[in-house]
């Protein structure tokens, strides 16, 4: 071959082939590197191609714009919040997490904006601005060469960096994927650069939407075997899909309301998949349950999950039922509030042959697994009644008393026994001291609803809190601090979530404990319960969970890595705690 015929075939090769890079272009015409450099640089000087990073293009086929980064984050930006927003589901606080530059990784940093005392490392400018604003949280940017985008960097400092790094999880994108290639970037550096995070990481997590499954670009940076899990979004074709649960990793498919899991078989012939409604995402409670399950369903490993989001909103509640019978799920797992419209859903999945695990809220015909409404109250009740003896002389000018209604009369039970174990202490409550208002789970609202209320009250009038949950709670709290009301305020919590603990730390909070409910809890035995109904034991109608009472200022916390309290400590009214 002429150099002539060998730079024709060049152009014929680039224009077959874009993206082909000189490593390949040099095999395929059997002459080194430097020819094929040399060829590319001539061809360029005489405007038949262009130079590009890692190779050329056709002047007939012009280089695409440089797109802004505000642009890319738009494109496709649907799917890929869907990805972020469920991918986001496996950090915790303080974990140890790696972020690449990439537009959905940006998006997944939105969705930690919750999380605390998380140490990031990235190459991402943008993202790591998101994540330093909050002041818990420690973030390290990549040192190297900053791109002309001025979004992201690369180079030697970057590797020297990651070397000395131990990372929990690198989250990361890509351009393209296929088996064989693996997964791939456009350019070089950056894929460079994210094969080594992928060294550096115990556990490597690809966000790729599914218009990039097929395509394999210039540059890999992962093999599939690297990779532990997938997150892409419902779209993804189902050829792809029945490829992929063949292989070891784990995929969850992505959509607005809900996220189906699949993963490796592992020999097993019988796989279940468990639909799971969750109550309301905006819910730290809620959120905290879900995450809990999705643990939960990876270590048992013979199920696939589907998960949703009711939205604390019956009607959205009644269109997820139909969603998961749809789905053809082998158990459903209702997390939902309005007790009438359990009786609703509850009748669909009968018709469909489905049974049910309700969570928290009893429905009618499904095992009951939760809260034990009375005594969570009680011990609750109890221990506002001796701080009310300690700090008030005993006395108080008013109960108010944040319901929630529509939940239902067992929920209305954990309220009895609110007031009762109040009672309990400080004897009868008169009727002219009561004071009951039936709210939402919008925290907002709720604020609405107890300004007005404290507003229409003596200033220096003592107020004792009992809530049907955390939200009513943490409202209840807020608004006291808003007006300077929070040392003649006592709140108690229910759940004791996440956001409930931060409040309860606070010097100037008016809650002064909280019976815990151990959201991080609720997986593994929900998991236990669902196996055993699914393979045709018995179970017991109600299943409770293990509850505790946490004062203020007790230096076991409900989410203490150590293990429950009560494994720990002799907490308030500990004879009332239950586990089955």
């Amino acid at each position: 071959m002429t150099t002539y015929e060998r730079r024709q075939r060049l152009l014929q090769l680039i224009h077959d082939q874009p993206g082909i890079r000189v490593v390949e272009l040099a095999a395929l015409l059997e002459v080194s590197e430097g020819t094929i450099r040399n060829d590319l640089n001539v061809l360029s000087q005489a405007g038949q191609l262009t130079r590009v990073r890692g190779g050329a293009v056709r002047t007939d086929e012009p280089v695409a714009p440089r797109v802004p980064f505000a642009a890319q984050a738009q494109m496709n930006r649907s799917a890929k919040e869907q990805i972020a927003r469920w991918a986001a589901n496996l950090v915790e606080d303080g974990d140890s997490i790696l972020l690449d530059a990439s537009t959905t990784a940006y998006h997944l940093g939105k969705f930690l904006q919750d999380r605390r005392n998380l140490t990031v490392v990235t190459s991402g400018l943008d993202v790591a601005r998101m994540l330093a604003a909050d002041l818990t949280n420690t973030v390290i940017l990549l040192g190297g060469v900053l791109n002309p985008a001025g979004t992201s960097v690369t180079g030697l400092a970057s590797d020297q960096f990651l070397a000395d790094l131990h990372i929990k999880t690198a989250f990361m994108s890509c351009t393209g994927f296929t088996p064989e290639a693996g997964f791939t970037e456009t350019d070089i550096r950056q894929a460079e650069l994210k094969r080594k995070m992928v060294g550096r990481a115990g556990r490597v997590v690809v966000l790729v939407d599914s218009s990039k499954f097929g395509r394999a670009d210039l540059a890999p940076f992962a093999r599939f075997d690297q990779v532990r899990h997938i997150f892409t979004d419902d779209q993804l074709d189902p050829t792809w899909i029945e490829r992929l649960r063949t292989t070891a990793v784990a995929v969850s498919l992505c959509g607005e309301a809900r996220v189906t899991g699949f993963s490796a078989q592992n020999g097993r012939s019988t796989r279940f998949k468990i639909g799971f409604a969750n109550l309301g995402e905006q819910l730290a409670y809620a959120a905290d349950v879900r995450r809990s399950l999705e643990r939960a369903a990876q270590v048992a490993g013979d199920i696939d999950l589907v998960l949703a989001d009711n939205r604390l909103d019956s009607r959205v509640a009644l269109a997820v039922a139909d969603a998961l019978i749809a789905e053809r799920v082998d158990l459903a797992i209702e997390y939902q509030l309005d007790y009438q419209a359990g009786d609703i859903i509850m009748a669909k999945f009968q018709d469909a042959g489905i049974p049910v695990i309700a969570v928290d809220i009893p429905m009618v015909g499904a095992t009951y697994y939760g809260v034990d409404n009375y005594r969570a109250g009680h011990m609750a009740g109890v221990a506002l009644g001796q701080w009310i003896a300690a700090h008030w002389d005993g006395r108080y000018d008013r109960l108010i008393v944040l319901e929630r209604r529509l939940a239902g009369p067992l929920a209305a039970a954990r309220m009895r026994g609110q007031a009762d174990g109040l009672a309990s202490v400080l004897g009868p409550i008169p009727d002219a001291a009561l004071i009951s208002m039936d709210c939402s789970e919008n925290r907002a609202e709720t604020e609405a609803q107890v300004m007005g209320l404290l507003h229409s009250l003596p200033a220096d009038w003592r107020l004792a809190v009992i809530p049907h949950s955390d939200t009513l709670a943490l409202a209840a709290a807020e608004t006291s601090r808003a007006l300077g009301r929070q040392t003649q305020m006592a709140v108690v919590s229910q759940g004791l979530d996440r956001e409930a603990c931060a409040e309860m730390a606070r010097p100037d909070s008016a809650i002064i404990g909280g019976t815990a409910y151990y959201p991080e809890k609720y997986g593994a035995q929900l998991v236990a319960l669902a196996l055993r109904i699914l393979r045709g034991e018995r179970v017991p109608p109600a299943v409770y969970i293990n509850h505790v009472f946490i004062p203020r200022g007790d230096q076991n916390s409900p989410t203490d890595p150590l293990g429950p309290v009560s494994d720990r400590a002799q907490p308030q009214e500990a004879a009332w705690a239950t586990a089955q």
